[in-house]
């Protein structure tokens, strides 16, 4: 990944999830859920059926309709319940390498650090400073709603389990 002045990654963020790492890892590990918590991903249109191991890949599109853009992110990288690289594509205007860095925080906590850098097509040529501007806001998000789908109640369609 490309460096910043200070050798961090361009674009990194860092969530504390109140889950255990397994459930986190879970919701990376189902490529049908990344509409719910990718920010821009609008549809999964497929997921090979050995996601999440190195070479499979997410078929999906990204933005809003009518200006949807298809493509795939594959994975490079895979270390269960501790690391998921991916190579993410929306051509004609480039591809990211995105790293999920899982820590467990205690027996009912993990932390996610998840760094972005684009590197291929032209939003690969810009500065770091400027893909970070880009990225991280855009990232802070996708942890938050990765969160929120890792804390959701299970079982009851209401926390309070009356269904109302």
């Amino acid at each position: 990944m490309k460096r910043g002045q200070k050798g961090e990654p361009v674009a990194r963020v860092e969530q504390r999830i109140p889950a255990p790492v397994e459930r986190v890892f879970d919701i990376l590990a189902d490529g049908w859920s990344y509409s719910s918590w990718v920010v821009g991903a609008s549809h999964i249109r497929r997921v090979d059926s050995g996601w999440p191991q190195p070479g499979s890949r997410i078929h999906h599109s990204i933005g809003p309709w009518p200006l949807v853009v298809k493509d795939v992110t594959l994975v490079e990288e895979l270390e269960r319940r501790r690391r998921l690289v991916l190579r993410a594509r929306l051509w004609p205007f480039g591809a990211a390498t995105v790293r999920f860095d899982l820590t467990s925080a205690g027996a009912e906590a993990t932390t996610v650090v998840m760094d972005e850098e684009l590197k291929e097509g032209p939003f690969g040529l810009l500065p770091a400073r400027v893909q970070a501007a880009l990225l991280v806001p855009r990232n802070r998000e996708t942890l938050l709603r990765l969160s929120d789908l890792a804390t959701r109640p299970t079982g009851d369609a209401t926390p309070n389990g009356t269904g109302a």
